[in-house]
């Protein structure tokens, strides 16, 4: 009994962590600076039949008061986002603020690229803009409070179905750990394949150049009648 004890209670701490690492790993924000029509990649693991928000927002630099302002409306943003195979998931034109959405079709790295094609920004803003983007994944990406009001749940039914949301988002994130893992098997596999046949390979040509250098010896000794 006590073993059994032990093993619930290992597994509901690997649980609590899991969620932990969920709930840490499905949202973050940061900015970063990008100059006339340069393009900026990101790349964010995402499991298979997961939505992906993505809030931006962007400031021009101000040269006189040489601080960040608020960017111009006419501003125009281009996302654009491809899966692990190269397909084009979403690609839009947007503002200079404004939020995207798209749904993974294929678990693996998505390419989450934003540019800016406005030439206005080298006119105010000297070429430098400082693009916010925060990326939300999963049950994150969820309007719990839109949710609650429009399907009029009470706290405790919204409860219910944030945990739902986090026991699916915890399925999915642990389906593509085991697609990582087969795909690392495969691959593992496919070059201890390509070693164990490339050591054949140099072992056969060892023997053969052996076997060569000796009938070239023998017959030069016998040319010289050493033998």
């Amino acid at each position: 009994m006590a073993g059994v004890g032990v093993k619930r209670l290992q597994a509901m701490v690997w649980f609590a962590l899991l969620v932990l690492t969920v709930c840490a790993a499905g949202a973050h924000g940061l900015y970063f600076h990008i100059g006339e029509t340069e393009k900026r990649c990101f790349i964010e693991e995402i499991p298979d039949e997961t939505m992906v928000i993505g809030n931006y927002r962007t400031q021009m630099w101000d040269k006189q008061k040489e601080v960040f302002l608020p960017s111009t409306p006419g501003l125009g943003m281009h996302v654009e986002v491809k899966d692990p195979d190269g397909k084009v998931v979403l690609s839009r034109q947007y503002g200079s603020e404004g939020r995207f959405t798209f749904t993974s079709h294929t678990p693996g790295d998505h390419q989450i690229c934003l540019h800016s094609n406005s030439t206005r920004m080298a006119l105010f803003a000297g070429g430098k803009l400082r693009v916010h983007l925060d990326i939300q994944v999963g049950e994150h990406a969820n309007n719990y409070p839109e949710i609650a009001a429009k399907d009029k749940l009470t706290e405790l039914q919204l409860r219910a179905r944030q945990l739902l949301d986090q026991v699916e988002q915890i399925q999915k994130e642990q389906d593509y750990q085991r697609y990582r893992e087969e795909r690392f098997r495969l691959t593992s596999e496919s070059t201890n394949q390509r070693v164990l046949w490339w050591s054949i390979a140099q072992t056969v040509i060892l023997i053969l150049t052996g076997i060569w250098q000796m009938r070239h010896l023998k017959s030069f000794f016998e040319a010289k009648k050493l033998v």
